[in-house]
């Protein structure tokens, strides 16, 4: 009799062993990590091995890896894991002096929590998809490093045309390549023969050559990495002192926070058309920057950051601007609600914006794939790896203090080996300005508050402990300019900036002082008396002469014209002054005609009113009904932004109580695969296997006998399992399912089979 030869034992079986050996606390955090192996839920364990073994999910799962475990992979590849077990010690010897053996286990138990690796009696073994997950060709060529990163540059450029075309094409496809010319002796004028011997091709054999990664990595303009690096690189810390940081991070904040102020009044006085596309028009940008005083790239970020906060949308604002437009980048009403809060937590809400934001500011005026500027808060900026690329980023900065470009880019290329072509020099660069621009960075070191906001802490008292303490009190100085040692309590600062202009800001704020700015707050219903109280309340320094007098001097030429609602009405307790009005080119313009000596009326607008007569040289003031000074200031235009729906962005990821759910229901389906069973019964829909399968059951009911089940669920989905039948009735059978531990009904008709379990 021929002995019979064992099947043999598939990477699937094995897996699936493997995983029935596990610990239900194990297998949790097993499909924690992989969330999206339970969609939809497996049925056994073999068909979780099997989905863990799928390319899709491996590379999905693969995405966060790093150069060390990438070269775990690549060793155990090549030790043959794939087909045969591989014993720990045979790994350990064959990376001894790349690693230590510490380190190895730590990686492999990393690989198993991804169920990428797994113990067998004969070693470890290895998913075959992830071999093909690894970002270089497993089994290269050993490289040297003939040329740094920069030299490399320089002798790339320096090739002829032919030659690049070579390596161009080797980087975009495969980096191996067949040709007659790479044998030895062949033609030394040769483009092959000439990148042979620079270095910049390896020869396999006589017909075959290899682009080292290394250039490969010049020519994509990727970040650079060794493969061959299994420790991460290391560079020296700064020498700034964390206070530092934080006090002109606290300090950037604080311009931050002033220019989002002026931008989103800006837009409130002045709506920006939208263009067709719906972003934000060159001349409408460059327009904002200059009177925001600002560059038109630190203006794009700006509306870009309010954008992303909710804080500016585009739509038709109330009141609408003048003209046929119907779509504007505005204010919106939220705007109104970010400005009275507190300073940490109105910070808080932009840097968290632009962290989170799918999108690339720093494109905003680079050239698209059709030579066109790319327009700020148009769709050419959305990234979809933005936000991730972003905080990787960051967090190179938490644990790599003051590093240079490429050192940045050397750390995250490490890090992220599959992702390395997204941090070119330029992302790098732009990123951290960006970052130093809101707050998050400075001294190219993350700040406190920038750790907590991508942590997880608290960002708005981190913030609040790095922002200098509010003071209560200014220096008025005798050039009529205002000094504000720190940031002034909200109460003050906003009546400081009602009679002052901003002149410079930063730690302390500089505000000026002119006849212009105290009309201004003498238009608002302050009065002189008013304004004089509040600097002799709050300077901590004399309050000079020229302020008094000027205060005094504007106040007694305000308001002697007075305009009320009639639709409008002017007077003057003069009458040579309303005979002066009435004999301007103002009067003809506003339709003023005389009722009084003292009062002349006006269909236009009280607002309308105001403004010309200002236009013509007079000083009017808006009075009400009882003759109180009206604050007729404009509120600026603002949106109504319906609360959107929140994006799908796919399955939420399950909990711990739907994982344990679901691994007792693995359990159980690995029980009604392997449970010998008597001879099932098929319901196939009609009369007779109907009865038949309700009189098996009705008998597993009275004997109180386990069956297996084969059930189809309103998905489709088939799943057997063993369940304690309780009654059948009504078309459903109640029964008690150890996997969920509670008694479910099922319908009779989607019973594909029943069996007694012996």
């Amino acid at each position: 009799m021929t002995p019979t030869t064992p099947a043999p034992d598939t990477g699937s079986d094995s897996l699936a062993r493997w995983l029935s050996d596990r610990r239900d606390t194990e297998l949790v955090a097993l499909l924690r990590s992989r969330p999206d192996l339970v969609v939809p839920p497996p049925a056994t364990m073999s068909v979780l091995a099997n989905r863990a073994r799928q390319r899709a999910s491996v590379f999905r799962a693969a995405n966060d890896f790093t150069t060390a475990e990438f070269g775990i992979i690549e060793a155990l590849a090549r030790l043959g894991a794939v087909d045969d077990g591989v014993a720990r010690k045979t790994l350990v010897d064959d990376l001894r002096g790349r690693i230590t053996a510490r380190a190895v286990d730590r990686i492999l138990d990393r690989l198993r929590s991804v169920l990428l690796v797994w113990d067998t009696p004969d070693g470890l073994r290895l998913v075959a998809a992830a071999v093909e997950a690894v970002p270089w060709r497993v089994g290269r060529t050993p490289e040297t490093d003939a040329f740094t990163r920069e030299e490399l540059d320089v002798v790339l450029a320096a090739l002829d045309p032919a030659q690049r075309s070579i390596l161009d094409t080797l980087a975009r496809t495969s980096p191996i390549g067949r040709t007659r010319d790479a044998a030895p002796g062949s033609d030394e004028t040769r483009p092959v023969q000439k990148l042979l011997a620079a270095g910049l091709l390896t020869r396999i054999d006589d017909e075959t050559v290899e682009l080292p990664h290394r250039v490969g990595q010049a020519l994509r303009g990727e970040a650079p990495f060794d493969p061959a690096s299994l420790t991460p690189p290391s560079f020296k810390a700064s020498t700034k002192a964390a206070p530092d940081t934080n006090s002109t991070a606290a300090g950037a904040a604080l311009e931050l926070l002033r220019h989002c102020e002026d931008l989103i009044t800006a837009l409130g006085r002045q709506p920006a058309p939208a263009l067709r596309s719906g972003g934000l028009g060159v001349r409408e940008l460059h327009r904002l920057a200059k009177s925001l005083d600002l560059t038109d790239d630190h203006t794009a970020l700006l509306v870009e950051v309010l954008a992303a906060a909710g804080l500016i949308a585009r739509g038709n604002p109330d009141p609408a601007p003048p003209g046929d437009i119907d779509d504007y980048w505005a204010p919106t009403t939220s705007a109104d609600g970010w400005l009275t809060a507190h300073t940490a937590h109105r910070w808080a809400v932009l840097a968290g914006a632009w962290l989170d934001a799918p999108r690339r500011p720093w494109l905003i005026g680079r050239r698209d794939q059709n030579d066109k500027p790319i327009a700020a808060l148009s769709d050419e900026v959305n990234s979809p790896t933005a936000a991730y690329d972003r905080r990787l980023l960051l967090e190179v900065l938490t644990d790599h203090v003051a590093p240079s470009t490429a050192e940045v880019q050397a750390i995250v290329a490490w890090r992220r080996p599959r992702s390395a072509g997204h941090f070119g020099h330029e992302t790098v660069t732009e990123t951290i300005r960006e970052a130093t621009a809101l707050a998050l960075v400075a001294h190219d070191n993350l700040s406190s508050p920038g750790k907590a906001l991508i942590h997880g802490g608290d960002a708005d008292t981190e913030m609040a402990n790095a922002l200098p303490e509010p003071v209560d009190y200014v220096l008025v100085q005798a050039d009529l300019t205002v000094v504000a040692p720190g940031p002034l309590v909200p109460e003050l600062a906003g009546r400081v900036a009602l009679v002052a202009d901003v002149e410079s800001a930063g730690a302390a704020t500089v505000y000026r002082i002119s006849e212009g700015s105290v009309r201004r707050a003498l238009d608002a219903g302050v009065g002189a008396g008013e304004l004089h109280a509040l600097f002799s309340a709050h300077s901590r320094t004399p309050v000079p002469q020229s302020l008094t007098y000027l205060i005094d001097d504007v106040a007694r030429r305000h308001g002697r014209l007075r305009a009320g609602i009639a639709s409008s009405f002017v007077r003057a307790d003069d009458p040579a002054l309303l005979a002066e009005v009435l004999a301007a080119p103002v009067a003809a313009t506003l339709a003023l005609r005389a009722v009084a000596p003292t009062v002349a009326i006006s269909q236009a607008p009280l607002a309308e009113v105001l403004t010309s007569l200002r236009e013509a040289g007079f000083a009017p003031a808006g009075e009400d009904a009882s003759g109180a000074v009206l604050d007729l200031r404009p509120r600026g235009a603002r949106l109504v932004v319906p609360r959107s729906r929140p994006r799908y962005t796919g399955p939420l990821p399950p909990n711990d109580e739907q994982l344990e759910t679901l691994v007792r229901t693995l359990r159980a389906g690995d029980r009604a695969a392997s449970a010998p069973a008597s001879t099932p019964v098929r319901g196939d829909g009609s009369r007779t296997g109907g009865a038949a399968t309700m009189a098996l059951l009705q008998l597993a009911v009275h004997a109180k006998r386990s069956v297996t089940l084969g059930y189809v669920d309103a998905q489709g989905t088939a799943t057997r399992r063993i369940v304690d039948p309780v009654s059948v009735a009504g078309g459903q059978l109640e029964a008690f399912d150890p996997a969920t531990g509670s008694v479910r009904s099922f319908v009779l008709h989607r019973v594909s089979s029943v069996a007694l379990v012996d």
